[in-house]
């Protein structure tokens, strides 16, 4: 007698299985950039300087207040992450989480800093700038 596959359990397996696999990767991201925050913050700034995406008179302030944001969301529950996400989670196909949140810090909330002067570029520009120096510690 043959043996039936039903294909839903298998998809249900399959979509499970992603499931777990970004969760860890979520995990591990956020743990990472609490443990790494102060270097992370210094690179971080340092590269939206250069690239010209944000410009500001104290960057000692600036670093400061990305080193908050490194270390929260470790603490935040998922609900809270996809809130702060929710108009940007689909510009990219395959986001990392912790550059979606910090291109949301730098769009929404970085603007209204004493300390910055302005911001420029897109929102994909912010991101790939962000992506630049977080994705080196994406696990692959």
């Amino acid at each position: 007698m043959a043996r039936h596959i039903n294909p839903s359990n298998s998809t249900n397996k399959a979509i499970d299985a992603l499931d777990r696999k970004r969760e860890r990767e979520r995990r591990f991201i956020l743990n990472k950039a609490r443990e790494n925050a102060p270097e992370l913050a210094v690179r971080l700034v340092q590269r939206l300087i250069d690239e010209h995406i944000i410009e500001t008179n104290d960057v000692q302030a600036i670093q400061e207040g990305v080193e908050k944001q490194l270390r929260e969301p470790s603490d935040m529950d998922e609900f809270e992450i996809r809130l702060k996400i929710a108009d940007i989670r689909t510009l990219v196909p395959d986001p990392n989480i912790l550059s979606l949140y910090l291109t949301a810090y730098v769009i929404d909330d970085l603007i209204d800093h004493p300390n910055i002067q302005d911001i420029f570029g897109d929102d994909l520009d912010v991101y790939n700038t962000v992506e630049s120096v977080l994705g080196m510690i994406r696990p692959r």
